[in-house]
């Protein structure tokens, strides 16, 4: 038994709390996997893990030695990076989830970047909006825009994410440009289903309300929604990441800049306590990098 990859298995089965999910990530036979966990469990004379029917769980030695294996782990991949040159090649698959619109628009890029100076790794790349359990579905990391993680969430900002009320020329001659985000109500406000469907956020006299609005469109994808704005439709709450170009050409203009909205970042989460891969953390790197703290699509727009 290689008692090094026996406890890379226990590990992900423990975290996934299913040996079929893991065999599948592998793309091995379950029976495979339950060997692994077998054989390790025969070495160590204890049980790890109480199966039935339903539900998988730790024993309580199970518990204490999925920590220490982590800490393990943890210390041969540091090993590993400590003692590879610079000029080693990196290998392997990175699997990561991304927003759909922001990986499009900005990732996509960067990604392939990335895949040309790093040719012997495979990007295995998920462009969705939905949030991915990380664990279950076998995947390295997601790139998540949000104003705040749970304390445990293992987690590192790469850049800074702002919105803007925007709205073309025409919408604004034919309906009047609201002077107060209470006034929005009277307007066709264009929402996004991820978020909040009937509210924006904003920080009026000092403090953060949320201020309802409705109209005639509802997506869960900022393409339609700005798509819809530059159409004359209404009035959309859009990340400037996405707006940044209609913005410059004047087809879309700021409103209601004198009341911010709430600041989020965006985020490289990590699945749990697992050890992170050297060739995930040089992706990651790479990313924070070319992102940079203040985000280069948001230079010269002027809305501060």
């Amino acid at each position: 038994m290689d008692r090094l990859a026996a406890m890379q298995v226990f590990v992900r089965v423990a975290e996934a709390g299913s040996f079929t999910a893991v065999a599948d990530q592998m793309n091995v036979a379950r029976s495979a996997v339950t060997r692994q966990i077998a054989a390790l469990e025969s070495h160590l004379g204890v049980k790890l893990m109480a199966r039935s029917t339903r539900r998988l769980s730790l024993t309580s030695a199970g518990a204490t030695y999925l920590e220490q294996c982590r800490e393990i782990l943890d210390r041969v991949d540091a090993a590993e990076g400590d003692l590879a040159g610079e000029g080693q090649t990196l290998r392997g698959v990175i699997r990561t989830t991304v927003p759909l619109s922001f990986g499009l628009l900005h990732l996509t890029p960067l990604i392939l970047d990335f895949s040309q100076l790093h040719p012997d790794i495979h990007i295995d790349v998920d462009f969705n909006d939905r949030r991915v359990n990380l664990i279950e579905e076998g995947m390295d990391l997601a790139l998540r825009i949000t104003d705040r993680l749970p304390d445990t969430t293992v987690a590192r900002r790469l850049t800074a994410c702002r919105f803007v009320v925007v709205a073309s020329p025409a919408y604004l001659r034919r309906h009047g440009e609201p002077a107060h985000p209470d006034e929005l109500a009277r307007h066709a406000c264009l929402a996004y289903s991820l978020a909040s469907r009937s509210s924006w956020h904003f920080i009026i006299d000092g403090q953060p309300r949320a201020v309802e609005i409705g109209g005639p469109l509802t997506a869960n994808n900022g393409n339609v929604l700005l798509e819809a704005a530059l159409r004359d439709m209404g009035i959309a709450y859009q990340p400037t990441f996405m707006v940044a170009d209609a913005l410059r050409q004047g087809s879309l203009v700021p409103i209601l800049k004198a009341y911010g909205t709430p600041r989020l970042d965006m985020c490289a989460v990590f699945p749990g306590h697992r050890f992170v891969p050297r060739r995930v953390r040089a992706f990651v790197d790479f990313l924070s990098t070319r992102l940079g703290p203040e985000p280069y699509w948001d230079r010269g727009l002027g809305l501060e």
